[in-house]
């Protein structure tokens, strides 16, 4: 096999911007043409930015009726200043997130551009590897907060390399990002950024005449006091006019509380190492990647390098310990592995790298699989549940994937911006099949508006509504509904109290397997489950209808 040398640098800063930008509207557009809110965690917080928008209650979000102290109120808050601009409608909210995603695209590229002065290429590489990666490609289109997590992570990192210069104007833009990072997602940004800013001693190349040692942790003190004051600027308020149990989630529940209860052992201390892989592909089965990864020694030296070292190191290493995991808790460190990326990529340039065929194959051989894979699913000798979801998906979008390895495959262009381009668009190409292939399953089973429409309309004629569990507000926004929804089921006795309380009432329960002693007014297909309405009569006369669940 021929090799060849690659001469060419990655696109600028400014074509990577357009270039990643191009690719974000292209999966936030699809998300939001073909996929529901989904239940219950976007439907959830939609849910509370209603009740704030319907209640007023923008010093306290509410969930059905109740004071809601799971999460801190910034991402509610941006929810309805857009309904205050546009008006109340579906798009806004589930745009607010994927915007905070974009910024971080073009805060990637600003830290690049501070932490290697001079090296354009790097700043050229790093937002096209992020979003590259195929989970942030993927979260780029959900409603949650650690997009806005990562956003004030970068921004409070960024402040840390301007406060190099002298001064304290840096840690005070960082005390204000990790403050609205508190407001976002409460204290663990500063998991994310802490470790950084007290290692600065060993990542920073050199201390300046603007940052004596002294100097530097006074700066850091005064940028946590800014990150504290903001936050209790709210939280105090809050917590007087949220009462005492209110008080106490906020306070003790989203700090020190959630790190206790972390120590569940839900996951494997080992079980971020097995599913990171996965999470930056097509990167990882990209040999130049291999090939510079081999020189990282060589760079251990690099400030910029020793400073992505430590802030995804030590973030990894924390919440591998913590035994509550979930993927999405690692996402504001995904900034530091493109960066590492990017520089072990521009290293690999300088000492004149070499190109491969298998540069090519590998990545677009193994999309053009899947993609082949998602075609013939239909085919495969499957059965039950898993038979009738394929038979629902429109399994015909796995040509994108195909067409995207292929597009890799055989492009003649060597070049390490050419190829990093197609291979973002592997990633961007097999999140819109996934929409496009799950599109109908969406649509016809975790689609909750149809049902949740006519509760509300069952509610505006002037009905008690009641759900059988524990309900999450997944019905409250989608319905538009103005009044809350009791929850039976419970407690001893609180289905008879609403039964007898409300006898023209209307009860909506989860199954499994659908009672066949009574004919429910409404049903709904979730999941694998079927939603029933019943009229309170029904549920008077057939005892223990709705608990069946």
């Amino acid at each position: 096999m021929q090799s060849s040398k690659v001469t060419d640098m990655p696109p600028g800063a400014n074509r990577a911007i357009w270039l990643t930008a191009f690719l974000w509207l292209a999966v936030v557009v699809v998300a939001l043409a073909v996929r529901p809110l989904l239940p219950v965690d976007e439907t959830r917080y939609l849910a509370v930015a209603w009740d704030m928008w319907r209640e007023r209650h923008y010093l306290v979000p509410h969930l059905n009726g109740e004071a809601y102290s799971h999460k801190p109120p910034l991402l509610f808050w941006l929810m309805t200043a857009g309904w205050h601009v546009f008006g109340v409608n579906d798009w806004w909210p589930r745009l607010v997130a994927p915007l905070f995603g974009l910024g971080s695209l073009l805060l990637t590229l600003r830290l690049a551009e501070r932490l290697w002065p001079g090296k354009t290429e790097i700043a050229g590489m790093a937002p096209v590897l992020l979003f590259g990666a195929l989970f942030w490609t993927l979260f780029s289109t959900l409603t949650m907060f650690d997009m806005m997590l990562a956003f004030f992570t970068l921004a409070a990192l960024l402040g840390l390399l301007t406060a190099q210069d002298g001064g304290y104007r840096g840690f005070v833009i960082a005390g204000v990002a990790m403050g609205f990072g508190v407001l976002a997602k409460g204290p663990a940004i500063l998991l994310h950024v802490l470790p950084v800013a007290l290692s600065a001693p060993w990542w920073m190349s050199e201390w300046k005449s603007g940052v004596a040692k002294g100097r530097w942790y006074a700066g850091i003190g005064l940028a946590v006091v800014i990150a504290v004051g903001l936050a209790l600027v709210w939280a105090i308020p809050a917590g007087i006019a949220g009462g005492e149990a209110y008080r106490d989630a906020i306070f003790w529940g989203q700090s020190a509380g959630r790190m206790v209860k972390s120590f569940a052992h839900a996951r494997p201390f080992w079980w971020y190492a097995a599913v990171l892989p996965g999470l930056v592909l097509p990167w990882l089965i990209w040999p130049p990647l291999w090939r510079a990864a081999k020189k990282m020694p060589t760079l251990v030296s690099d400030a910029g390098v020793r400073l992505c070292l430590v802030w995804f190191g030590t973030a990894f290493v924390a919440f591998s310990l913590i035994s509550g995991k979930q993927l999405h808790y690692l996402l504001p460190e995904f900034p530091a592995l493109a960066l590492l990326a990017a520089r072990l990529l521009a290293h690999d340039d300088e000492v004149e790298c070499v190109s491969s065929a298998w540069d090519r194959w590998l990545p677009g051989g193994v999309a053009i699989v899947i993609g082949i894979l998602l075609l013939a699913a239909p085919y495969l000798p499957l059965s039950g549940r898993s038979a009738d979801l394929i038979g629902e998906a429109q399994s015909v979008w796995g040509v994108l994937v195909i067409a995207a390895g292929a597009m890799v495959m055989i492009s003649r262009d060597a070049s390490r911006s050419g190829q990093m381009a197609r291979l973002a668009a592997i990633s961007t190409f097999a999140v819109l099949a996934l929409h496009l292939v799950a599109a109908p399953i969406l649509a016809k089973r975790y689609d909750l508006a149809p049902l949740a429409r006519y509760l509300a309309a069952a509610q505006g004629a002037g009905k008690e509504i009641a759900y059988f569990g524990k309900y999450h507000g997944q019905f409250h926004f989608l319905g538009r509904m103005a009044r809350p929804i009791t929850a039976i089921g419970l407690k001893p006795n609180d289905e008879a109290e609403f039964l007898n309380a409300h006898p023209n009432g209307l009860i909506a329960s989860r199954y499994r397997t659908l009672p066949s002693e009574a004919v429910p007014v409404f049903t709904h297909v979730y999941r694998n489950y079927t939603y029933a309405v019943w009229p309170a009569a029904v549920m008077i006369d057939n005892p223990g209808l709705g608990d069946r669940r």
